[in-house]
């Protein structure tokens, strides 16, 4: 026999978390429709187009404060003794100020014509028709001045925001009712394994051998809704590659991205890597990440699918390669939550159309607990902030312990082979920061 030099290929080594995000983000197309809502109606949208103002903000120089308004030429010698000659409460517009007297003026109302401060009413004495003013204010004194905080014609918001509660009321302050918006993501979601059991419907309230309740199902439509999402929910799917293949086919039709959770690993049961491969295309598998490795990326064919009575621009496709973008979660539950804060957070404000940093912000933070065993993977450990300002470690880190996600306040990043000292500083990113 003829010997033979050939050898095994080399197994492909894991991406980093680093690679993987960088993997995600560079593939990811937002949405292009838009819509207008209601300014009331657009918490958590993402803006569409640059908003400019068409006032200033104020419109008027007005008093920061109750009290008086006076000239300050009137006031120099710190106990002046000045006729009360109008009353000004906001909304209404005072008559020019006449040398010698001072205004009542309430917080918000115009400075009326000469005068140029405002005394607050705690350094003020009211005498009968006049009042004592005990400061000696300079020009300009609690004065908002016109266009302060905006100049008419300046944009306020930029396209690409992500609409909070401050963008809603810094929309409303310059008279803007509606917004352009993206509009939302239409996400599939589904889930694999037979011993997947709902919440109710175990016979008699007892779990059958080997059942498990399907707690991915609500961790991950929870973490959709709280993204504004369109989510459409395929349930649990059986564990064969071609219910598997049937059930991508469908999602792809008319979504964005499919998220399913289960199946991703590389045991006999597990289709989700070859229905994939089969409906579209596999980009990613297997991350370097503790806890979540099988993460796959991916795209299913969608072809030119339109929803009935559907214009040429009312497209479903987000990815310009006429396919729905893919995502396979661990089916592991804590595994499942945290790659999808890690990973799908990201992807899905990129495809939102957010334009900004959509990476959640680490705070350097203390340590109070030992690892003294490092793992060659990227950790993200669940810890809680304790009572001293330090960081306390879930005794136990497993992958399927979800009263860890519970009791904890955030994660810590912990890079490849890295242990930790009580009292090293860490990266800690918390879960407020993950969960919007």
């Amino acid at each position: 026999m003829t010997p033979t030099n050939d050898k095994p290929a080399p197994a492909r080594a894991m991406l980093t978390v680093r690679e993987a995000l960088d993997t995600l983000l560079a593939a990811v197309h937002p949405v292009l429709e838009t819509e207008q809502v209601a300014t009331l109606a657009a918490n958590g949208r993402v803006l569409a187009q640059d908003q400019a103002s068409t006032i200033d903000v104020p419109s008027a120089d007005n008093t920061q404060m109750d009290g008086y308004a006076v000239r300050a030429l009137d006031c120099v010698n710190g106990g002046a003794i000045l006729r009360v000659a109008q009353r000004i409460p906001a909304g209404q517009v005072g008559e020019a100020l006449e040398p010698g007297t001072a205004a009542r003026i309430f917080t918000g109302a115009m400075i009326p014509q000469g005068a140029d401060a405002v005394v607050m009413q705690e350094q003020c004495e009211a005498q009968g028709e006049n009042v004592v003013i005990r400061h000696t204010p300079q020009a300009g004194e609690w004065i908002r001045r016109t266009g302060e905080d905006i100049v008419s014609g300046s944009t306020i918001l930029a396209a690409g925001t992500r609409l909070r509660s401050q963008e809603l009321g810094l929309a409303a302050s310059v008279g803007l009712a509606q917004l352009p918006v993206r509009r939302r993501v239409r996400v599939a979601v589904f889930f694999t394994g037979d011993e997947l059991t709902m919440p109710g419907e175990a016979p008699g309230g007892q779990l059958a051998p080997g059942a498990i309740y399907n707690s991915n199902r609500f961790t991950l439509r929870a973490l959709l809704e709280n993204f504004g999402c369109q989510i459409t929910d395929f349930g649990i799917v059986p564990d064969s590659l071609e219910a598997t293949r049937a059930t991508l086919r469908a999602a792809a039709r008319e979504h964005d991205l499919i998220i399913t959770s289960g199946g991703v690993s590389v045991g006999e049961e597990d289709h989700i890597k070859p229905a994939v491969e089969a409906e579209g295309q596999l980009n990613m598998w297997q991350i370097a990440v503790k806890p979540g490795k099988p993460l796959a990326f991916g795209e299913v064919n969608r072809g030119d699918v339109r929803k009935e009575g559907a214009s040429d621009d009312d497209q479903f496709v987000s990815s310009p390669t006429g396919a729905a973008y893919f995502i396979g979660l661990p089916g592991n539950p804590v595994s499942s939550f945290i790659t999808f804060l890690l990973f799908v957070r990201p992807f899905l404000l990129r495809l939102q159309g957010v334009s900004g940093p959509v990476e959640p912000r680490a705070y350097q933070m203390r340590a109070d607990f030992n690892l003294p065993k490092a793992d060659r993977r990227n950790e993200f450990l669940r810890v809680r902030v304790n009572a001293g300002g330090g960081l306390e470690l879930f005794t136990n880190q497993g992958s399927g312990v979800l009263t860890s996600t519970v009791w904890g306040d955030g994660l810590v990043d912990n890079p490849p082979g890295r242990v930790i000292n009580e009292g090293d500083i860490v990266r800690f990113i918390p879960f407020a920061e993950l969960q919007h």
